[in-house]
């Protein structure tokens, strides 16, 4: 078993045009005030991070790492949310996307593709340079508009998709195990990789490549009614990153999963700040450390009535509190009466 690692907060929900929220350095001290100890940096917000910079300069990744350690924090992972979305992209989403990208892609899917690419690859390059050993991001979906079959979804059109999507991303994939970095997708609706199940389907056609884990986050799971503990029991080999974010479902006679288009305040499942949803993070940090998760612990915040500083400075605290500090001897040692060979043969019987 291992200590897992935090807290950490993803940077991605804060950074804005105000300070201390507009430069690397200023939402570094931000976060070490409210008592984390690690960032996930957005790697699409050019006023924290430079992405073509970092993949060309251990130089540059090395400021960035030491402006993380002048405030005592450590760098947990980047992410490509955003460009990893852009991979794979249905057309029915086309112009939703489009603001994703770089403004000389948009309205070229396949020159915003190639660009989507091109951009997780440099985040793992930089991964690497910053000495980081996994990465976050999403698959994207080129299946999600087919997600429930009605009409009749045509024989083969979600093999076709998945087909699809894995010759995406090997290339990818095949870049992240040349820079020794895991790539973790987080399993999360919108995406082709939304479940367990999907997830599998994905990774068969893979080749059950070794760089294709998973970032947990059990809020997306309480919100689809699946089993997030039994999650980890399932794949725990594979999971690399971990954001702690709750969520909470109360389906009533009006509305239920889907949500009826409501808000997000306005939904029976929505997400909360941590500890005000139905997660069991005791039972998630339990599973995780049984298992020897050793990353981070990174908080999400995304709360539909909380404000986000709120959420913030009471998610550190949160976390801190649910991180187990692994054991390094049994509890019962103090009754041991020692043995060896012989005498346990004697007390089997073995020997009569």
């Amino acid at each position: 078993m291992k200590t897992i690692k935090g807290p950490g907060i993803f940077l991605a929900q804060f950074a804005g045009d105000e300070a201390p929220f507009n430069s690397f350095d200023a939402i570094c001290g931000w976060a070490a005030g409210h008592g984390y100890k690690g960032v996930q940096i957005p790697t699409w917000d050019a006023r924290l991070f430079d992405l073509k910079r970092a993949s060309e300069s251990k130089d540059y990744c090395d400021e960035i790492a030491g402006v993380a350690a002048h405030h005592g924090l450590a760098i947990t992972e980047l992410s490509t949310h955003l460009q990893g979305q852009l991979v794979a992209v249905h057309p029915a989403y086309d112009e939703a996307f489009d603001g994703f990208a770089a403004p000389h892609v948009r309205g070229n899917p396949k020159a915003r593709q190639e660009w989507a690419t091109d951009q997780v690859k440099r985040a793992l390059t930089a991964s690497r340079h910053l000495g980081l050993k996994a990465h976050a991001t999403f698959s994207g979906a080129l299946a999600w508009p087919f997600v429930y079959p009605w009409p009749q979804r045509p024989a083969g059109l979600v093999e076709t998709a998945f087909d699809e999507l894995a010759r995406r991303w090997k290339p990818i994939l095949d870049h992240a195990d040349e820079q020794g970095v895991d790539v973790a997708y987080e399993i999360h609706p919108g995406e082709d990789l939304h479940d367990g199940a999907s997830y599998e389907m994905f990774l068969e056609r893979t080749d059950n490549h070794a760089r294709a884990n998973l970032l947990y986050d059990p809020s997306h799971f309480v919100l689809q009614g699946l089993d997030y503990l039994a999650y980890i029991d399932i794949y725990h080999e594979r999971i690399r990153a971990f954001h702690a974010k709750d969520a909470e479902f109360n389906p009533t006679g009006r509305q239920g999963v889907y949500g009826g288009f409501q808000s997000w305040a306005n939904r029976a499942g929505r997400f909360r700040s941590l500890g005000d949803g139905q997660v069991d993070f005791s039972g998630v940090f339990s599973k995780l450390t049984q298992y020897g998760f050793d990353g981070w612990a990174v908080l999400e915040w995304e709360c539909a009535l909380k404000h986000s500083e709120q959420g913030a400075a009471e998610g550190a605290p949160f976390i801190a509190a649910h991180i187990i500090r692994v054991t390094e001897r049994a509890f019962d040692d103090f009754a041991a009466g020692g043995a060896d060979d012989a005498a346990n043969r004697r007390m089997l019987g073995l020997d009569a």
